[in-house]
C-alpha cells in the first residue's frame, strides 16, 4: 500500500492506494505557508482516521503543479510514513509517450491523468480533468499523448465573473432547472453548468475530427460531477483517477 498525493493549485488529494485498489481519499485545502510539520499531522489524521496505521505504507509518490510546496510535501511524507516519495518530474519513468513541442512543459497531473487512462479505457482517449482549471488531453491509437487544451476552470470563470461585475454575486453550482434562466441566480448557474458543458461537448467534437477513431472520455477533478452529467457526450466520472495513476508510476519506479 502506498500513500499518493495529487497538489492543485486549490486542493491536494491524498489518499491510501493497495494493489489498484483506493482504501480511502480525501482533500485539503492547498496552502503555500503550512510548515511541513503542519502538513505532516493532517497527513497522519486523515490516514489514522480511516483506520490505517502510516506503518502499513511501502511507499509513497507526489504529482504537484505547486513547485513551492514539493519539498515542503517530501519532508512531510517523509516524518508519517518514514519513506521518502517519488515526485513526478523529470527523471521520473512513465511510460508515457509525449507528442507535444516541450514534452517537459507538461503538467504532473496531466501525465499522470494521462497514464492512469491508458491503463483503464480504450484507445484513442480523451482526458479531462476539472479542477483550478479544466485541462482536456489527448491519446491517440497507438498510446501517444498528442496534446490537449487548458480552460479556465469552473470556479475561476464564476469568480472572474463576479468580481468584475458589481451586480452579480456570487452562487452555489447547484444545477439549473432550465437552460433559459429567468432571474439573475438561475442564469448564472445555467451559463457555468450549461455553458461548460457545452464547451467540453465543443471540444470533444473538435478534438475528435483529429484523431483517428471513435475516443473513450474520461473525466476526473473535484467539478467534474457538478458538470459532466450535463454533457451530451458519453463521459466516464473516475473520482479516484490521478491516483491510480501515481501507482502505476510508483510501480514502475520502485525496483529503480
Amino acid at each position: 500500500m502506498i500513500l499518493a498525493i495529487d497538489v492543485g493549485n486549490t486542493n491536494i488529494v491524498l489518499g491510501a492506494v493497495d494493489n489498484g485498489k483506493t482504501r480511502f481519499v480525501s482533500r485539503i485545502s492547498t496552502d503555500k505557508n503550512k510548515t511541513e510539520d503542519e502538513y505532516a499531522v493532517q497527513i497522519k489524521i486523515l490516514t489514522e482516521l480511516n483506520g490505517i496505521s502510516p506503518e502499513n505504507y511501502e511507499g509513497g509518490i507526489i504529482s504537484s503543479v505547486v513547485p513551492q510546496l514539493n519539498n515542503v510535501l517530501l519532508r512531510a511524507c517523509e516524518m508519517v510514513i518514514s519513506h521518502r516519495p517519488f515526485i513526478v518530474g523529470p527523471g521520473i519513468r512513465t511510460g508515457l509517450n509525449i507528442l507535444i513541442d516541450n514534452p517537459a512543459q507538461l503538467g504532473s497531473d496531466i501525465v499522470v491523468g494521462a497514464v492512469a487512462a491508458l491503463a483503464k479505457y480504450p484507445r484513442p482517449l480523451i482526458v479531462i480533468d476539472m479542477g483550478t482549471a479544466t485541462t482536456i488531453g489527448v491519446i491517440d491509437q497507438e498510446g501517444n499523448y498528442r496534446g490537449g487544451v487548458i480552460i479556465p476552470g469552473v470556479k475561476v470563470s464564476m469568480e472572474s465573473l463576479t468580481g468584475k461585475a458589481a451586480q452579480l454575486q456570487g452562487i452555489s453550482l447547484e444545477s439549473p432547472k432550465k437552460t433559459i434562466g429567468t432571474n439573475t441566480i438561475d442564469c448564472m448557474r445555467s451559463g457555468m453548468i450549461y455553458g461548460n458543458a457545452a464547451m467540453i461537448d465543443g471540444m470533444i467534437d473538435r478534438m475528435s475530427r483529429e484523431i483517428e477513431g471513435k475516443p473513450s472520455i474520461v473525466a476526473t477533478g473535484g467539478l467534474a460531477k457538478a458538470v459532466i452529467p450535463y454533457c451530451e457526450h458519453d463521459i466516464a466520472i473516475d473520482d479516484d483517477l490521478l491516483l491510480h495513476g501515481l501507482q502505476i508510476i510508483y510501480d514502475k519506479n520502485k525496483t529503480l
